[in-house]
């Protein structure tokens, strides 16, 4: 279908302004460019609290914000992984995005600030997802949450990250998740070879450029690219991870690779809900202040995973 009219509106004004691409910035310019998104994500609603927690690791600490939703613990847990094609995003630049999630799933929602490439390429942010998601089992009491309704989910590179996070827990016997949400993720090494990748590369925000600069700096070396850890859709056994929600765009390059991913996960025996939201872009469910199906897309996602973690 054509473009909703309020993202025509949106692209026409974006692509109109002045400025070199994304990819061409220096990673200090892009990582706030990539932030000041989370500015149109629109009014949310109340919270009990929103905290600032660091998780000790050797050599670091990793920042962590809790999102508490009200009412009564103990509450599900969603360990929540940023987008930016894992050389930029934050907590921050994604606080909107998650005082949605909390309001609209019920769910104790912890976001966790990652390493980023190229100061820490490859596997340092997977490790510190997994590190988050033992912690918080550990924890889990003393934050009003509860471990046996423990989800993760993630946005974009975000969502790579979340359901490799997943093969890590099965392959290391923990923790347990009950679902896994997936929001237009990343799923496979660069590859313009798609459908999507070569009809939506330029004037929709992302690009072509972007990707392949991401995949460069977060795993420069291109057999580690290609492996499971990195690109899912490459594993050969995706048996036995949790349900799936992944949600995809029409106008999205990332859209083919996110649905193959789906089919992929269905025919391993996974129960999967494939969600397109016609006539969107990519990050669209960040510009819910702006865009409807942003925000109806949160909503969305959220009835899903209340359902998904019920008692």
């Amino acid at each position: 279908m054509p473009l909703d009219p309020e993202v025509a509106n949106l692209l026409q004004a974006v692509n109109a302004s002045p400025g070199p691409p994304l990819h061409t910035l220096s990673l200090e310019a892009m990582r706030q460019a990539m932030d000041e998104v989370d500015e149109m994500g629109g009014e949310t609603g109340q919270l009990a609290s929103v905290t600032d927690r660091t998780i000790p690791l050797p050599g670091a600490d990793l920042p962590l914000r809790l999102y508490t939703p009200l009412g009564e613990g103990p509450f599900p847990i969603l360990l929540f992984i940023h987008g930016g094609c894992w050389i930029a995003g934050s907590i921050a630049g994604y606080d909107k995005f998650c005082r949605h999630l909390a309001v609209e799933s019920g769910c104790l929602v912890a976001s966790v600030g990652y390493r980023l490439a190229p100061e820490q390429p490859f596997p340092a942010g997977l490790e510190d997802c997994y590190a988050a998601a033992v912690w918080l089992t550990e924890h889990a009491a003393s934050l009003q949450g509860d471990a046996t309704r423990l989800a993760i989910g993630g946005d974009s590179s975000g969502g790579n990250l979340a359901t490799v996070v997943t093969m890590l827990a099965r392959e290391r016997q923990g923790p347990k998740f009950r679902y896994q949400v997936l929001l237009q993720p990343i799923t496979d090494y660069y590859r313009p070879g798609t459908a999507s990748y070569e009809e939506f590369a330029e004037g929709y925000v992302s690009s072509k450029e972007l990707y392949a600069l991401a995949w460069r700096l977060y795993v420069p070396d291109e057999a580690k690219a290609i492996a499971p850890y990195a690109s899912p859709l490459r594993a050969e056994n995706l048996a036995d991870l949790p349900p799936a929600l992944i949600v995809t765009a029409e106008y999205d390059m990332l859209r083919d690779e996110g649905e193959s991913y789906a089919r992929c996960l269905q025919e391993a025996g996974v129960p999967v809900v494939l969600k397109r939201y016609d006539g969107m872009i990519h990050p669209f469910m960040r510009l819910a202040g702006v865009l409807r199906q942003g925000k109806a897309a949160m909503r969305f996602v959220g009835e899903q995973l209340r359902a998904a973690l019920k008692s």
